[in-house]
């Protein structure tokens, strides 16, 4: 009897063992870190900071705070005696920014002051830009107040003031920050209106020894109480890129 090749059906495979399924990040959360890691390498594009309502007040105990009143690419300010920081968080396409500039002006003015020294350090304005490394920023950038910002260890924060008692361009210690902040002096106390554009990253450099990675938030104050006078200032126009 002869058997041809067809009597018999082929041996069927064994099946492999099943798989577990891989774990998935949820779709938003994976949108959201592919975002991020897209803006952070992008080049920033030139963006207006605009002065609303939004932004949070840092106020200091026992010293009245100085009135800052909001009008879109202005705040006025009246600093009476008084002190405190209003804060604004950058959105994550600006964090790349590397330069800015901004119009200020001081019709009324403190004395010249020693920005170096606590308790006596008065200035008409400090514009401060705040730094995180790219980790942390994607960690709490978005959502840190002023008062934790100030207070971090990752955080790098340059002052430009219009005030203080040195030339302009004084690269200064600040009293407050230590290691975590340097102050600039772009004008010392006076009255007039000047415009400014400021290389970050240079600035940075010079201050801190390496390169920013993001900045994550600005912050504006005034503080006339350790020599009891007043301020009458007001910035516009301010732009990071």
């Amino acid at each position: 009897m002869t058997l041809h090749s067809n009597a018999f059906p082929p041996p069927v495979p064994a099946s492999a063992p099943p798989t577990a399924p891989r774990p998935r990040l949820p779709v938003a959360a994976t949108v959201a870190t592919l975002s991020l890691l897209a803006l952070s390498a992008l080049p920033s594009a030139a963006h207006a900071v605009r002065f609303t309502n939004d932004w949070k007040a840092l106020e200091f105990f026992r010293i009245p705070a100085t009135s800052y009143r909001m009008s879109g690419n202005e705040v006025d300010i009246t600093a009476r005696q008084s002190s405190s920081v209003i804060f604004s968080p950058l959105p994550p396409e600006d964090w790349n920014a590397t330069t800015a500039s901004w119009r200020w002006s001081t019709t009324r003015s403190v004395p010249p002051t020693d920005l170096t020294t606590r308790g006596g350090d008065d200035r008409n304005i400090a514009l401060y830009f705040v730094f995180l490394d790219s980790d942390t920023a994607r960690r709490i950038g978005r959502t840190a107040s002023i008062r934790k910002l100030l207070t971090s260890r990752a955080a790098r924060i340059l002052v430009y003031t219009f005030g203080g008692d040195r030339p302009p361009g004084s690269l200064l210690p600040s009293p407050y920050l230590g290691a975590r902040g340097a102050i600039i002096i772009r004008r010392p106390a006076t009255t007039g209106s000047f415009s400014e554009n400021v290389d970050l990253a240079v600035d940075f450099r010079r201050a801190f020894g390496d390169a920013p990675q993001a900045l994550v938030g600005v912050a504006i104050a005034s503080d006339s109480d350790d020599t009891g006078k007043v301020v009458e200032a007001s910035i516009a126009d301010l732009v990071v890129e």
